[in-house]
Order: structure tokens, then C-alpha cells, then sequence
């Protein structure tokens, strides 16, 4: 059996979380924002939703 990759969770520090508003309001792509945070698009999408803001695309 395949060993599972470890989790290793991240805290989400103030300049994250500014970081991700911006981009938020910037309407950059999710899968982009993944790329730069290093996060992933779920991780991205959870805490955006815990803010009560947008991500990604809006239609």
C-alpha cells in the first residue's frame, strides 16, 4: 500500500489573510492564488468562505 503524504497544515497569519483579500478583490483565479500562496485551492476556498469574502470568478 502507497504511503499517504503527510498533512502538514499551515497557520494563516495576518499578511495571508491580507494577501488573499487582495487577491479577493483583484478577482485572481483560485488555481493561481494556490500557486503563489502554496495552499491548496480547497484550503483557499475554506478560509475565504470562514471571512465571508469571494474567490475566484464571480458570475
Amino acid at each position: 500500500m502507497p504511503k499517504k503524504k503527510q498533512v502538514v497544515r499551515r497557520e494563516w497569519t495576518k499578511a495571508d489573510i491580507q494577501e488573499l483579500k487582495a487577491h479577493s478583490k483583484a478577482r485572481t483565479p483560485v488555481v493561481k492564488i494556490s500557486k503563489a500562496t502554496k495552499r491548496t485551492v480547497g484550503a483557499l476556498r475554506q478560509k475565504a468562505l470562514n471571512l465571508g469574502i469571494g474567490l475566484g470568478h464571480q458570475r
